[in-house]
Formats: C-alpha cells, structure tokens, sequence
C-alpha cells in the first residue's frame, strides 16, 4: 500500500530526535498528544483525577516539544516540510497538530475551568485546520503526479474528518462558558463542523472501504492509523452529544434535535462496529501473518480511538439517557489506561534500547 517501505514512510521519532536531521520528521507525531490527552479524560470520567492531572501534563509537555521540533524543521528543512504536505501518505498526518491543539484545549476547559486558555488553543485548532484543509486537498487536487488508490489512500486520512470534529467538541465546550450572542456563534461553529466532518467520513470511508476489498492487502498495510475507522466516529459521537446537552440555550439546535440524535446514535453504532472488525484484522495480521509487534510511533493513533469511544460513549449515555451504557464507557476508560501504559512502556524501552546502541 506503501509507495516506500513503511520504516521510510513513517521514521521512527527517537532517531529522528538522535540525529541533527530532523528532514523526515513526521507531524503525525502529534497523535501521541492526542492520545494522551483523550485517556487523561476518560480517566478522569472514571474517578481517577491525579492521573488524569498527569497524563495531561504529559501531553502538554509533548505538545510544547513537538512544536519545537516542527518549528526546526520548517528553519532546517523548509522543502522537505511542505513536500509532506502535499504527499498522499504524510501530508493527512499534519491534522493530527489540529487535534492535538483540539484536545489539549478541551483539557483546559474540563480539568483546569479554564476558558480563557481554551480559547487560545481554539484560535490556534481553527487557524491550522483552515490552512491545512485547503492546501492539503488542493494540492491533492492538482498535482500532475498522483499513487493510484491502494497507494496514495490509508487509515491516517480520516485524521482530517478527527481534526473537524475535534474543533467541533471544543467550540461546544466553550460555548457554555461564553453568554450571548457569542454562545449562538460557537454552537453554530460547532454543527457546522459535525455536519461536514460527517461527509468527509462518508467520502473517504467510501475509498478506503473500496481499497480493502478490492485491492491485496498484505498485513505491512494494516497500520495502526487503520483504527482511526472507529476513532473518526467515536468524536463524531462526542461532538453529536455535546451539540444535544447544548441544545437548550440555542434554538436553531432544540428545533433539530431528532436528527441530531439519529445521527449521533449512528456515528456510534458505526464505530462501534469497528471494533471487531479491527480486532480480527489484528489477529490476522499478527497471529495469522506473524507480523512482528513491536513499538510504533503509530500506535498512538491506536490509543486515541480506545479513550475516544470511552469519552464518547459517556456522553452520549448522558445526552440520550442511555443508562444502560454505562458499563461500557467505564470499561473501555480502563482499555484505553492499559493501552497507554503499553504504549507508553514500548516507547521508554524503545528509548533506552536506542541509546545503548548509540
């Protein structure tokens, strides 16, 4: 599915970090942000605040290092950078700074009260999210060269549908903490974001569908982006939820209410579906394939649909008076705490190994 092998396409972060050539870089590092930040408030829905506390500033101090690399590399290596943006592979993977800003300000906004701060990484999710839109899928659009659709098209693309509904979550935070009419403003935002990154789904589900059951898939194409399929629709879900707990104090939402609950409900029984469908694909590829399982920057973007289905299951639960769910939010909050800490543990290990080779 790759156009070059798949330690070529997405280089490990720890060598990248060793060696003053920061070119190759991959801004989809910033999934690991997310992922962190997303687990800190499924741990914190289940009763566990220092972790979620620490877990937060872990992904804060992240987020800070990620952009001082980013920012390197544009000084060091400016042709390079905008040449991944408009690859077919690396250029969705540039979404992930959305996210991350998304959610990091969703933090602030739900642990810390802190609007004011939310609303900084607000401004920073939309001015990214305008820019990267336009420019990745324009140049998508015009270049002369393009991979043909089992090469040029992954998982990591529904990182743009993450990155819209992601702004979507926040503005919906935010417009609680604002009075009127800016409280109207956001909430508009907000349903103006679920409603297109829920057409974004469905045209790149639509390919991506299409690659899997008519193209060979080998187990080196069933990266660990592939459970952004679920991730997609579980802050498709949250967003859904959120717009509903808000409908009261914005009337162009009351009078939609129905639809935004149906729609909701389906972005979660798709994700939902999802998950047994990622998971056999999971034994394929490494019980059946003996694909080696060792430590990936990627599987970040593995943890997040984990803490993402726990959070998003939680509110919609609220928002619907789903009372019958409520196991399944608590559950999954202590899948997605597991799978960090794997994660988490790979990489320290990966990290230590490195440096006694170097």
């Amino acid at each position: 599915m790759a156009i070059a092998p798949h330690k070529q396409q997405w280089p490990s972060a720890l060598s990248r970090m060793r060696h003053p050539d920061l070119g190759m870089l991959s801004p989809a590092y910033f999934g690991m942000v997310m992922a962190t930040g997303i687990v800190s408030l499924a741990a914190n829905r289940i009763g566990l605040p220092v972790v979620a506390w620490v877990l937060f500033a872990i992904a804060f101090v992240a987020y800070l290092v990620l952009w001082g690399l980013t920012i390197l590399r544009i000084i060091r290596h400016r042709v390079s950078f905008f040449m991944d943006m408009i690859d077919h592979l690396r250029g969705p993977g540039f979404f992930t700074m959305v996210a991350a800003s998304s959610i990091l300000g969703s933090e602030f906004v739900i642990l810390d009260h802190n609007a004011t701060i939310g609303f900084a990484f607000w401004w920073v999710a939309v001015i990214l999210w305008f820019g990267l839109t336009y420019t990745i899928f324009t140049a998508f659009t015009v270049k002369e060269e393009k991979p043909s659709l089992d090469q040029g098209i992954s998982g990591a693309w529904l990182l743009a549908v993450v990155a819209t509904q992601s702004i979507a979550v926040l503005s919906s935070l935010l417009a609680v903490e604002v009075e009127q009419p800016y409280r109207l403003d956001l909430n508009f935002l907000a349903l103006s974001m679920w409603l297109w990154g829920g057409m974004l789904y469905i045209w790149m589900m639509s390919l991506i569908f299409y690659r899997y059951t008519f193209f060979k898939f080998s187990p080196g194409d069933l990266s660990p982006p592939y459970w952004i399929n679920m991730g997609a629709m579980a802050i498709s879900t949250l967003a859904g939820s959120l717009l509903i707990i808000n409908s009261q104090d914005a009337p162009f939402l009351h009078s939609i209410v129905p639809f935004m609950k149906g729609f909701t409900v389906f972005y979660w029984a798709t994700g939902t579906w999802w998950i047994p469908m990622l998971l056999i694909l999971g034994v394929w590829r490494h019980g059946y394939k003996r694909f080696p399982l060792t430590y990936d920057p990627l599987y970040w973007g593995a943890v997040f649909p984990l803490g993402m289905y726990s959070v998003s299951t939680f509110q919609m639960a609220r928002a619907l008076e789903f009372d019958f769910l409520d196991t399944l939010p608590l559950a999954f909050a202590w899948i997605a705490l597991a799978a960090w800490l794997l994660t988490f543990g790979a990489y320290l290990v990966t990290l230590l190994r490195d440096g006694k080779a170097a």
